[in-house]
């Protein structure tokens, strides 16, 4: 039987069942309604109903019937960037070009098969396809990640992205200048009315999305920006740079015409920076920073040379 217990936030109030369906991706949403009928769902201790309104502080836990993932997780030997370990938890630098779990066709040369093979015991933490994840970055991205060793570290780091109380600062190169130096993105983001694997503004079914920005250093054609999600959507900020008219550089998804005046760059201009969260024991405030990688330093000196 696998579990899962989730607190909810003031920002998560929903329907019971549409909450379930977007904390638990890798259970089809009528899966989800089943296990409510069944009994299942409980909310505060008693059995939940699928349309039920969630308020902020409820319990909800949910026992799923154990079945084998539909993808076989292979221990796979891959060099891991450890910066920070222990019983609890692990932190580490995720190279661009690695993707963080096995889906949409690909089930080997994962992150997760490189953790799987150097400590075991993760596979048997959080969700059977994602072990250990409690957040992800995309296959492009580069930074800083936290994974969780055990199933306690599993629910109180889940909980602290949920409450947004993890910190977390990006560095992306964008593409022209901007009028402000500082500024809000909000902009909600759902999955592209047209195209299935991306996301958009311009979403059917689109939920709240913002992001915090500060010029740090302008070029003739980008600008050097940090950027702090306060919210977590599927590729939440190359979408909102995107949409205000400034993409960030070598973003081939997103990024259709921001890179008219100069030559494409080699990768994804966007870099998991800062991290800090609360230790899932011990309660102690950890920061993580991570320089940016020798390919991002080379775009950046060659924007300064006007290149």
């Amino acid at each position: 039987m696998i579990k899962h217990s989730f607190q909810i936030s003031a920002s998560e109030v929903r329907r019971l069942d549409l909450y379930l369906r977007d904390k638990i991706t890798e259970v089809s949403r009528a899966k989800i309604q089943k296990a409510i009928r069944d009994g299942q769902v409980k909310v505060n201790g008693l059995a939940g109903k699928p349309g039920q309104k969630l308020r902020a502080g409820d319990l909800v836990e949910i026992s799923l019937e154990d079945k084998p993932p539909t993808i076989e997780l292979e221990p796979q030997e891959i060099k891991l960037a450890i910066i920070y370990e222990d019983r609890e938890i692990l932190v580490l630098d995720k190279p661009s070009g690695l993707v963080v779990h096995p889906g949409a066709g690909i089930s080997c040369g994962t992150l997760v098969n490189g953790l799987i093979f150097s400590y075991p015991e993760i596979k048997n933490v959080g969700s059977p396809l994602r072990p250990g994840i409690v957040h992800r970055l995309d296959k492009e991205t580069s930074g800083l990640m936290v994974v969780a060793r055990t199933e306690r570290a599993y629910y109180s780091l889940r909980q602290q992205f949920e409450e947004r109380a993890v910190n977390k600062t990006y560095l992306g190169l964008a593409a022209g200048r901007f009028r402000n130096k500082k500024g809000i993105i909000d902009l909600p983001v759902g999955r592209h009315p047209a195209e299935r694997l991306k996301m958009s503004v311009s979403s059917r079914k689109p939920r709240t999305a913002i992001t915090r920005y500060e010029v740090l250093k302008e070029f003739k054609h980008s600008t050097l920006l940090a950027l702090k999600p306060l919210t977590g959507r599927t590729h939440q900020l190359r979408v909102h740079l995107a949409a205000t008219g400034h993409p960030l550089l070598g973003d081939r998804r997103y990024g259709q015409g921001g890179e008219k005046k100069r030559k494409p760059v080699s990768r994804l201009f966007l870099h998991a920076f800062s991290l800090s969260f609360e230790h899932p024991l011990k309660k102690e405030w950890l920061e993580f920073k991570s320089p940016l990688p020798p390919a991002l330093l080379e775009i950046l000196e060659e924007e300064a040379s006007g290149k």
